[in-house]
């Protein structure tokens, strides 16, 4: 576990599958999952490609999501979509073939409109830093494309890792 993740005060932790923990924390909802980084994923120079940690950081959005019992199939078949309105990424240190990633995706607040907007943090074995990503999603309708709230039973179950302690 990156030391980033013992450093913080956790409430409750929870286990997922061999790959995944989730945290709950007084402030956030934490999520990490681990990719090992393939032979094809990097450039010349044998670091992970640039355009790949864009990937890396939907692997973790669709292992969040999963872990509050959603996948983004369900939501498209109850008509809602969630499209990329903005990516933003910090390179710090380069990962390398066949390094195991640990990708740590972050809700720092309670989305209250159409927008969610999930914090990545990318780390290698040895619990170094390697990238931070923001990446911002919108609710939509399916049909129309038109501005959707976050669905209510989301909501439901992101609220609970945003109370504060008693």
């Amino acid at each position: 576990m990156p030391d980033a993740c013992r450093r913080r005060k956790t409430r409750n932790a929870f286990c997922g599958e061999c790959r995944h923990r989730l945290y709950k924390t007084d402030i956030m909802f934490i999520q990490t999952t681990q990719i090992r980084v393939r032979y094809g994923e990097t450039d010349q120079m044998g670091y992970l490609y640039y355009g790949n940690y864009a990937l890396y950081y939907e692997v973790g959005r669709a292992e969040a999501i999963r872990t509050l019992g959603f996948t983004y199939a369900e939501l498209e078949k109850q008509g809602i979509i969630m499209p990329v309105a903005e990516l933003n990424s910090k390179y710090l240190r380069p990962a390398y073939y066949d390094d195991l990633i640990t990708v740590k995706t972050i809700l720092k607040e309670l989305p209250v409109d159409h927008k969610i907007r999930f914090h990545t943090e990318l780390y290698n074995e040895k619990g170094e830093l390697l990238n931070v990503g923001v990446t911002t999603l919108v609710f939509l309708h399916a049909d129309t494309r038109l501005r959707y709230g976050m669905p209510p039973v989301m909501m439901e179950r992101l609220a609970p890792f945003f109370e504060k302690s008693m």
